[in-house]
């Protein structure tokens, strides 16, 4: 704004300056050309005189280098001319001027001089002899006299353009100075500077009620869609039709490794997946998709869903639903499903086959004791499987029906032990129980079952000769059961799966210890039950220690009266 004032009163005094030079020297042209005709008319009265005086002599002595002089006889003949051969000029009988003198003793006119070449004014005096003298100047155009005053035009324009150049620099900062301060936040306050700005500020101010309002609702949806994006528990993708991210919340960012950054970004340039490219291209053409894709070690259930605007795609909606715990349970299901028929399957084919063999008379009188006793023995795995199988369900569905007790873990250790003694002597290993008493809140059938798997596996593990330890002791409210051997260990790939249903970590070990490979998947689950922990460290041929840790149960205050 600044620079159009400076432009625009610089303009304006020029144009000025030049018009009024031109009114000027308009106006004042007529005046100087009848100054100069009087000054010429008595220049002219005075050389008449000084002919009629001296003669030719005086037309001689004439100097005036600026006026033309010319001595004409009554006839029109030119007696005498200061700058041409009066030989070589035509007879001036007939010139307006001289005529005009010879017939009333004075005479002038203006014109072209086709022997000078330029525009004369001329002025005629006739003497008393009847001649005339003549004196002609040259008649200067306006033009030429602006041409003359050039020097002292472009003097005037200099100073008219710095004085326009202070004022319009002062004027400017004046004009600008309430409009740099105007309070555009609040426009109406703005009562002390130009009313002719009010119509704009009153626009101003209605735009800001209505850009405001507009602004609350913004804000209003921004949040709802900030607030579901981040309380989400699926990922969520929002990106425009040539797949930039516009909008992620956390958890597709901690998905996606992308960043909360990542907006304005290409989103393959954060996954390598080849099926989630693929379904992101696939939706970009307008499907709405749903697949299982796998992200690192974990999966995902993406939902793609296009959005149309006119049969157009103007952007696409990812969801990402992890189901790697829903995978990892239905592989699991599928597995003990599995296991289950196998590990029934077996022994139900043996005690076939001794029926068999009982049931057609193939058994020697003899041996009929031994295959009566594998079918026993077939039917009592069978039976305890099934039980541990009963034993497991009722543990998924919370042990319903159960009462919890206040049961002292050391005691639990110690009837264990003793019950297992025998089986511990069979098989050669020594067994022993150290601690001291800590009692847990909890199901009583439960607690024993955790001791006595853990114990069994502690002498089925072991070494001919070996031994296993049970210790009980407390330790910042919570009740610590450790069950050690010195046996065959397992190995460190096994160790995450041991809680598994029917994994078996030394299989050809297995078979011969017996049991049902869900020993260790009750344990995991009774002590979470308890809100415990277990946790197990073992190295092949050294030994395995188990730990449980559970919470110890409140202790009674008794009040005193």
């Amino acid at each position: 704004m600044i620079k159009n004032i400076h432009r625009s009163i610089i303009l304006v005094s020029l144009i000025v300056l030049l018009a009024a030079a031109g009114l000027i020297m308009g106006a004042m042209y007529p005046y100087f050309q009848n100054v100069e005709a009087n000054e010429l008319k008595a220049q002219t009265k005075f050389a008449a005189q000084g002919v009629e005086l001296d003669g030719r002599a005086y037309l001689k002595h004439f100097d005036n280098s600026n006026v033309r002089i010319t001595w004409i006889a009554k006839d029109g003949t030119v007696l005498y001319d200061n700058e041409v051969d009066p030989a070589t000029m035509a007879n001036h009988k007939n010139r307006i001027e001289v005529k005009e003198a010879m017939r009333t003793g004075y005479g002038q006119s203006r014109r072209y001089s086709k022997t000078l070449t330029e525009q004369l004014f001329y002025s005629a005096q006739r003497l008393e002899n009847g001649t005339v003298i003549r004196l002609a100047v040259t008649r200067h155009s306006a033009f030429t006299l602006m041409v003359g005053l050039i020097p002292e035009i472009c003097f005037i324009v200099l100073i008219a353009i710095i004085l326009s150049l202070i004022l319009s620099s002062r004027l400017a900062k004046r004009i600008a100075a309430p409009l740099n301060s105007l309070d555009l936040d609040h426009p109406l306050d703005n009562e002390d500077e130009y009313e002719e700005i009010s119509p704009l500020l009153d626009c101003i101010y209605r735009q800001q009620i209505e850009l405001g309002h507009q602004k609350d609702v913004l804000d209003e949806k921004q949040t709802q869609i900030d607030t579901i994006l981040k309380h989400a528990q699926e990922g969520m993708v929002l990106l425009t039709p040539n797949g930039r991210i516009v909008s992620i919340n956390e958890e597709a960012s901690e998905i996606l490794q992308t960043g909360m950054q990542c907006t304005g970004h290409d989103i393959l340039a954060y996954s390598r997946e080849a099926a989630l490219q693929g379904l992101i291209a696939r939706a970009l053409q307008g499907e709405t998709l749903e697949e299982k894709i796998s992200i690192g070690e974990l999966v995902f259930q993406v939902n793609a869903s296009p959005i149309l605007e006119q049969e157009h795609v103007v952007g696409i909606v990812i969801l990402f639903s992890d189901i790697t715990e829903h995978e990892k349970i239905e592989q699991m299901r599928r597995e003990f499903t599995a296991n289950v028929s196998h590990e029934l399957k077996t022994p139900l084919h043996a005690i076939s086959g001794y029926a068999e063999l009982l049931m057609n008379n193939l058994v020697k009188p003899d041996d009929v004791p031994e295959f009566s006793n594998k079918i026993y023995t077939e039917t009592q795995r069978m039976v305890r499987l099934v039980e541990d199988i009963i034993r497991l369900s009722h543990l998924d569905e919370g042990v319903p029906g159960l009462t919890t007790e206040n049961v002292d873990m050391f005691k639990v250790a110690n009837d264990t032990v003793s019950e297992l003694s025998a089986e511990a002597d069979a098989a050669g290993i020594k067994l022993s129980v150290t601690g001291e008493t800590a009692k847990v809140c909890g199901y009583p059938s439960l607690l024993h079952e955790i001791v006595r798997n853990l114990v069994e596996n502690a002498i089925r593990y072991n070494k001919k000769g070996g031994d296993a330890s049970v210790d009980v002791t407390s330790r910042d409210s919570r009740c610590i059961l450790t069950v050690a051997d010195h046996g065959i260990g397992i190995a460190h790939d096994d160790l995450n799966r041991i809680f598994e249903r029917f994994y078996r970590a030394d299989k050809s070990h297995s078979s011969t210890v017996g049991g049902t490979g869900l020993g260790l998947s009750i344990v995991k689950h009774a002590v979470q039950i308890h809100r415990g922990t277990i946790h197990v460290d073992s190295k092949v041929g050294e030994g395995t220690t188990i730990t449980v840790s559970l919470p110890l149960a409140k202790r009674e205050v008794k009040v005193l009266k």
